[in-house]
This record gives structure tokens, C-alpha cells and sequence, in this order.
């Protein structure tokens, strides 16, 4: 991140110097990122991960989730009292794709570079950002478990079926192995909940969205996510009960 100019005035007894000598380079504010639980929140490893791959260093702040509803103890560092939400000084930031935008512009390669592969990547990033509703709610993002489905309704294939499409239009057309080309971009970590949800569900793909689904999950950084969810004791009862709901438990590999 580029570093602020910072005014310094002349020490006592000194001649004054031209402005322009008086002006040293300040460090950037640290980045706070405010997540909630990981085996939960889906929303929070977007931006976590997408840091963590393009090397942009932060400050984690993990704070779980409360039972019925986080509002009131996220309203402490979050406008919406929703996660993720970033602090870099004396700026807050607080919705994903906000966050996503607002590195942009401070580090290279959050989006790519060629202007035909940016306009796919941020398509297909808000496409998962606004869209994917059945998605969300048959298949709730649960790290730690795994579920056999009950029932597929038309509207949930349908998703699915995007996703598939999705992920192989990417990759054919930008080379992969990541969607917009050789390199991890926000796009990719717009999509990145969606390659746990297929492992938890056990969700059948085609070859190239299967194979671009088990490339985000054996990154060091998902893995990394992965076992701190694992770690994780605590449990939502919402968060449970939508899981429960989705079809059979056949595994809980999280620490009891």
C-alpha cells in the first residue's frame, strides 16, 4: 500500500526548508479486519481470503456470532452490525464488495490487469454477491459438517447449474487456473464459500468446475481457514438448525 506523505515542521533553531523537504513518508494505517465465526460466515472468508492471497497483511478480529442476532454486539465496529468490516485508520469499510473495491485501489491485483478478464471478474463477483438465493438458504455454509441433501428443487439445480457454467466459462476463457487467469483474484474469492458448500453437501460437478472447486480448497489460505473452523467449539443454534434442515448429518469432524 502506498505510503501518505506526513507534514513535519522544522525542529526549533533550525532554518526553515522548502515544503516540499519538510514532507516524510508516514506508515499506512494497519488494516483491522472483523470477521465472524469461520465455520459460519461466508461473507467473512471473502474478504479474508482474498487478503491472504494477495499478500495485503491485516489484523484479524474474529468475534463470534451471537445467539438470534449479532446486531447489537457488531454495531460496536460495524455500521450495518455486519461482518466483514474493515478499519484502516480512520476509514471504515463495511460490506465485501466494498472492501474488495476500496483495496483495489490501493494494491495491485485484487482485480486482473487486462481489461477484458476485470469486467468477467467483476461480473461474475457481483452475480454472487446479489444472486445465489436458494443456495444460500438449502445449503448453509457449515465448514465442519458433512450432509447428505434431501431434495434438489428445480430453483436449487438451477443455481448450481450457473455456478457450473460460471466456473468453466472462467477458466476456458481466461487460460486458469484461477477464473480470470493464471492468478487468485476477488472473483475467486467471491466464489470461495461456494467450493466448502460442495464439500460439505457433497454438490456433484462437472470435470472443470470440480477440478476448479478442489483448487480453492487445497490453497494454503482455505485450508488455513478451514482447521481454525474445525477449532471451533462454540455453535449458533440458527446456524444448526438450517444445516439439520438441509438433509442428513453423516459427519462432524469440529472439535466437540
Amino acid at each position: 500500500m502506498p505510503r501518505a506523505a506526513c507534514a513535519t515542521p522544522p525542529d526549533a533553531g533550525v532554518r526553515p526548508v522548502a515544503a516540499s523537504r519538510r514532507l516524510r513518508l508516514c506508515s499506512p494505517p494497519v488494516y483491522e479486519l472483523y470477521i465472524g465465526n469461520k465455520n459460519y460466515s461466508t461473507w467473512s472468508l471473502r474478504a479474508w481470503v482474498l487478503m491472504r492471497e494477495r499478500g495485503i497483511p491485516f489484523e484479524e478480529r474474529l468475534v463470534p456470532f451471537a445467539e438470534g442476532s449479532s446486531y447489537a454486539s457488531f454495531r460496536g465496529f460495524s455500521p450495518t452490525g455486519r461482518v466483514p468490516c474493515l478499519v484502516a485508520g480512520d476509514t471504515t469499510v463495511w460490506d465485501s464488495l466494498a472492501i474488495t473495491e476500496y483495496l483495489a485501489e490501493r494494491h495491485e491485483g485484487v482485480w486482473p490487469a487486462a481489461p477484458r478478464a476485470r469486467a468477467w471478474a467483476r461480473c461474475a463477483a457481483a452475480e454472487m454477491h446479489s444472486g445465489f438465493p436458494v443456495l444460500r438458504e438449502r445449503c448453509t455454509n457449515n465448514i465442519g459438517i458433512r450432509v447428505r441433501i434431501e431434495a434438489r428443487p428445480p430453483a436449487l439445480e438451477s443455481e448450481i447449474a450457473r455456478i457450473e457454467e460460471l466456473w468453466t466459462d472462467g477458466v476456458a476463457r481466461f487460460g486458469g487456473p484461477f477464473l480470470a487467469g493464471a492468478a487468485f483474484t476477488a472473483a475467486d474469492a467471491f466464489f470461495a464459500p461456494v467450493a466448502f458448500r460442495v464439500q460439505t453437501y457433497g454438490i456433484a460437478l462437472q470435470a472443470t468446475a470440480a477440478a476448479y472447486a478442489s483448487r480453492l480448497l487445497a490453497l494454503p489460505s482455505m485450508l488455513e481457514w478451514q482447521a481454525a473452523a474445525l477449532r471451533e467449539t462454540w455453535r449458533e443454534p440458527g446456524h444448526e438448525a438450517e444445516a439439520r434442515a438441509a438433509g442428513t448429518w453423516i459427519a462432524d469432524l469440529r472439535a466437540s
